[in-house]
């Protein structure tokens, strides 16, 4: 198989990280992006002729602009765009801060259209590409304290669905990542949180604030896996609308089906009484 481009964004920890170094080591070409280019440039180094390390704010669209035409002048096209480029924000929703919560979509949405909007037209004019938006389990189960992170997954998975329709007829292919708990430093440096702590939310979204979490450092998901794992959905030809990594995600997702089952089935007849012509319920 010919060796493919990837641009990931966010490659300095984590998932991201995981993942450049896999697409890399298996010898594809990588455009592998961070705010502090530094943290990536050891990528670039010991694979020069196939990894370009270039500083990357998604929240920034002159840098957006530039980063997209040194991965074009470099490598000619963009075949797989990884939207990675995230953290996480815990608050209760009445703890939330309004700045940081316009931050958090910024970067964790509107980041990720930004991306898509500037490679999709080279896309379009090949006629083929793979666009993957890393999500979360947490847009699915949306744990207490974390209702403003799972928004912001949710409207991605949410756009990835009606971004999927819009460009399979041009041969372009669009899915959505839920990774689980996976070892990396999201529930660590990467995670944010809101200043003020109210005593009443303390039983449900308090429980869940750094001071008080003790999951950091013992997920059971190993991100190098994850890697392989993602790699392989893209070069099967026939991605998912959206691919579940991690034994928990995958039964927290089952969950959530079987609840909405449930209720949806018990308030069948509410639903069907709308009707003009519709039995009361």
């Amino acid at each position: 198989m010919p060796a493919s481009t990837w641009f990931i964004t966010g490659c300095s920890t984590g998932l991201g990280r995981s993942l450049a170094e896999a697409v890399l080591k298996r010898g594809d070409r990588a455009v592998v992006t961070a705010r502090d280019v530094s943290k990536v440039q050891d990528l670039e180094s010991a694979n020069p002729d196939t990894a370009l390390a270039l500083a990357l704010d998604v929240t920034d669209p002159a840098q957006i602009t530039r980063a997209v035409e040194a991965a074009i002048d470099r490598f000619g096209e963009v075949d797989v765009l990884v939207n990675n480029a995230g953290y996480g924000y815990r608050a209760a929703v009445e703890e939330g801060d309004p700045a940081d919560v316009q931050a958090l979509f910024d970067t964790n949405f509107f980041g990720a259209v930004a991306m898509i909007r500037a490679i999709l037209p080279s896309m379009r004019g090949r006629r083929s590409g793979t666009i993957v938006n890393i999500s979360s389990i947490g847009a699915r189960i949306s744990p207490e304290g974390s209702g403003y992170y799972a928004a912001t997954k949710a409207a991605l998975e949410a756009m990835t669905v009606s971004l999927r329709k819009e460009v399979a007829p041009l041969g372009i292919t669009a899915f959505s990542v839920e990774p689980g708990g996976f070892r990396t430093d999201f529930a660590g440096r990467s995670l944010t949180q809101s200043a003020e702590a109210i005593a009443d939310y303390a039983d449900t979204a308090g429980k869940r604030r750094k001071e008080n979490d003790t999951a950091h450092g013992t997920q059971a998901g190993d991100p190098d896996r994850a890697a392989e794992a993602m790699i392989a959905v893209v070069e099967s030809g026939r991605a998912p609308s959206m691919l579940l990594l991690g034994d928990d995600a995958f039964e927290g997702f089952g969950t959530v089906l079987d609840t909405m089952r449930d209720e949806r089935a018990e308030w069948e007849s509410t639903s069907r009484s709308t009707g003009f012509d519709a039995p009361a319920a």
